[in-house]
Formats: structure tokens, C-alpha cells, sequence
């Protein structure tokens, strides 16, 4: 049987050294606190292998020994956990109506967390860029300030992106054919470290493999919510791209054709039912009185508050998107079968209100019984896509890569 995931061969002795680090620090990151020996016994590597990728890993500061010891029979030995103090990775999100910058140290652990009130959708993505540009050069600032070297930044774009950072079509926001990859590296007049541009969808579904309640899960979905619907999928422990990067637009499928416009041109697109705007537009008739909306937060704000004093043209609204948002989890779950499905962004926040309906939904349009074994859940990470980021900013050192500092 021929997979589509094998991974590449090493071609050289220092292919394989990169590849034998990657294994080690894999497993310390999982296992930790593990000894030289555990790691030579759950992956095969040779014990003199392993020390001496240890020990580099250790003068990289990548990993150190806790000086803790296993209780185990004959010499003691002594444990390794990550380090990675020296190092951080940062990861940026364009929101509804803000941007986010997340820092973490090797180990998944924040060191900082920023908001930014921002309608990217109302400015030309030029002006998008430089704030970004600019949040990015103070969250930089902080942590070299702490002796720390940047390993990447990677940003979350809701829109197609293409393998080069290039957002071919961002409806949501206005955008078409930005080099956002290009034009932010120049912004950050060219970095020493790697800039990646990804889709926030796939970014929060990273963040949700490594560090949400469903970590580790082989095959689940992140549903993002916001300005825009995107799926984020992860299929046999992998992001599933598609062939060209833009797998995973779930927002744009039509589930009504008499529904009500989509950003796309579209008529009922899961989007233009369940997004953001378009719940605020249903449950709250009069938040665009005084103009367009560019600050969600006060009017989510709003909806929770009237939910909770069950206030019924409420109710009945976030029953009718909750059916909504289940009949769109039901396409995904007939054609990945995934083991759980998780709600981001303003569904994690209504969540209470919209599951009961989505999971009924759900239950009742999925082919196979009890939906495949899918579960829907709502998210319990924060700014899960500017996570995501910083986590995928990681991924040259995870691979075996040794930084520079």
C-alpha cells in the first residue's frame, strides 16, 4: 500500500543526524521527564546515538537535565525535560475586529499575549500589514528584551493562502492577490527568522492538535468562527492542505440557495448564515443604527447577556444558527469522519446556546449512526489561531534544525 504521508528520506549522514534530533526532541517534548535511556529504547536510536544527540541538544539549550532520577533498579539516571529559555516563536491573527500576537518558549507555554482593536475588513490591506508590522516589532522587542532569540513568526490570514504566503482571495476582508508574506518581511525590513504566512483555520487546528482539549487526536476539525467560517482539518495526525493549499473552505458551501448573500457573491453560504456578522445582524436588528460595525465584542457581549435572561427572540435565533452550524458539521463529518469536531472563536463563546441544536442537527443529518463517532465540542483555547502561529513557527527546530543565535 502506497501513503501519501510517508516522510521524506534522509540523503545524507547529516540528513539523518537532522532526522534522529527531530526524533529525540520529539519525544522529550512528549515524554518528558525521560531518560537517555527511555529515549533510546522507545525509538530505537543506539544509546551512544543518543547521548551524543543530547548533548548537542543540551548545548543548544534545547533540552536540560532536572537532576530528578527514575526509581528504577541499578544506576540512577537522570532526567531530561525541554529547555528552550533562550528561544521564542510568535504567531499574529487577523480577527473580526482586532489583531492578536502570541509569543511561547519551546515547550508551548505563552510569555505574552496581545489584542489590538482593528478592522482589518475596512482599510486597505496595506495599512493591515504595517499594524500588523508593528505589533510584531513590540512583541519582538519584548522578548529579546528577556535574552530571548525569535525562531519564526507565522500570521493567520481568514482567506485562501497559497505555498507562498500569497492571499489570492480573502472575501471577508476585501483582499485580492496580497503578497502578505512578502510585503511583511519587507515590513520587518527582513528578519533573521522565518516569516509564514498560514489560513486561520489551519493554524487554530494546529494549536488545537498540540495544545487544545483534543490534543494529540489523529483526526479532528477546528471550525473558526468570526468574520469568516474555515475549517482547519487534521486527517491521519496531519494538516490536510489539498493540492493547492485551500482545502478546508466549509464556509463558502452552500446550504441554503435562497439564503441570504454571502461575502462571495454566494447565497446561502454556511458563512453567511452563521458568521459573525451575520448573527449580530439576526439577534440584534439594531446594532447597525449608527453604521457599519467595526468592534464585535460589545455586541457578543450583548447576545450572551440576553441569553442568559432567556430572553426568547434570542433563544430562538442562536437555536436557529445552532441548526445551522450543525448541518455544515454534518457535511464534514459524512465526508472526514473525524473523531471530534471543535467550535472557535464567537461559537466557542455561544456555545451553551448553539450546541444543543448542532449536536441534534448533527445526530440527524450525519449518514453514518451517532455521526460517525464524531463529537462536537467547543474550543477551549484563546486566540487559538495567533497559537497556532507561534506553534507552527517552531517547526524548523522541531524538525531538527539547529537555531542560530
Amino acid at each position: 500500500m502506497i501513503s501519501i504521508h510517508n516522510e521524506p528520506q534522509p540523503t545524507d549522514l547529516g540528513d539523518v543526524r537532522v532526522a534522529n534530533r527531530a526524533v529525540v526532541l520529539r519525544h522529550v517534548r512528549l515524554h518528558a521527564p525521560c531518560s537517555r535511556a527511555d529515549i533510546a529504547a522507545r525509538t530505537g536510536l543506539n544509546k551512544a546515538t543518543v547521548s551524543s544527540l543530547v548533548a548537542e541538544l543540551i548545548e543548544q539549550r534545547l533540552v536540560r537535565e532536572t537532576g530528578l532520577t527514575e526509581n528504577r533498579v541499578g544506576r540512577p539516571a537522570t532526567m531530561l525535560v525541554l529547555d528552550g529559555e533562550p528561544y521564542a516563536a510568535l504567531g499574529l491573527q487577523i480577527g473580526a475586529d482586532e489583531l492578536v500576537a502570541v509569543a511561547i518558549d519551546l515547550g508551548g507555554n505563552r510569555l505574552l499575549t496581545w489584542r489590538r482593536a482593528f478592522a482589518a475588513g475596512a482599510v486597505p490591506p496595506a495599512e493591515t500589514l504595517r499594524a500588523l508590522a508593528a505589533l510584531a516589532r513590540r512583541a519582538v522587542g519584548r522578548v529579546t528584551a528577556q535574552g530571548r532569540t525569535v525562531l519564526g513568526l507565522t500570521l493567520g490570514v481568514p482567506g485562501l493562502v497559497d505555498s507562498a504566503g500569497a492571499v489570492p482571495l480573502a472575501t471577508a476582508l476585501g483582499w485580492r492577490d496580497v503578497p502578505v508574506a512578502a510585503e511583511l518581511r519587507a515590513a520587518l525590513r527582513e528578519p533573521a527568522f522565518a516569516v509564514g504566512v498560514d489560513t486561520v483555520a489551519n493554524l487554530a487546528a494546529l494549536a488545537e492538535l498540540r495544545h487544545g482539549a483534543y490534543a494529540g487526536t489523529a483526526d479532528l476539525v477546528h471550525l473558526t468562527g468570526g468574520i469568516t467560517v474555515g475549517a482547519g482539518i487534521i486527517a491521519a495526525g496531519r494538516l490536510l492542505r489539498g493540492g493547492r493549499g485551500f482545502a478546508g473552505e466549509i464556509g463558502h458551501v452552500s446550504l441554503d440557495p435562497a439564503g441570504p448573500v454571502c461575502s462571495c457573491g454566494g447565497r446561502g453560504c454556511l458563512t453567511a448564515l452563521v458568521g459573525l456578522p451575520a448573527v449580530v445582524r439576526r439577534l440584534l436588528p439594531d446594532a447597525e443604527a449608527d453604521g457599519p460595525i467595526t468592534d464585535y465584542l460589545p455586541e457578543l457581549d450583548r447576545i450572551v447577556a440576553l441569553a442568559r435572561q432567556d430572553d426568547p427572540t434570542v433563544l430562538s435565533g442562536l437555536a436557529d444558527t445552532g441548526r445551522h452550524l450543525g448541518r455544515g458539521v454534518a457535511v464534514l463529518a459524512d465526508l472526514l469522519n473525524p473523531e471530534a469536531v471543535v467550535l472557535g472563536d464567537h461559537f466557542a463563546t455561544l456555545a451553551p446556546w448553539l450546541l444543543p441544536a448542532a449536536r441534534s442537527e448533527l445526530a440527524a443529518r450525519a449518514l453514518a449512526p451517532g455521526a460517525g463517532g464524531c463529537r462536537l465540542d467547543a474550543s477551549t483555547l484563546d486566540t487559538a489561531a495567533a497559537l497556532g502561529g507561534a506553534t507552527a513557527a517552531l517547526a524548523t527546530v522541531e524538525a531538527g534544525r539547529l537555531p542560530t543565535r
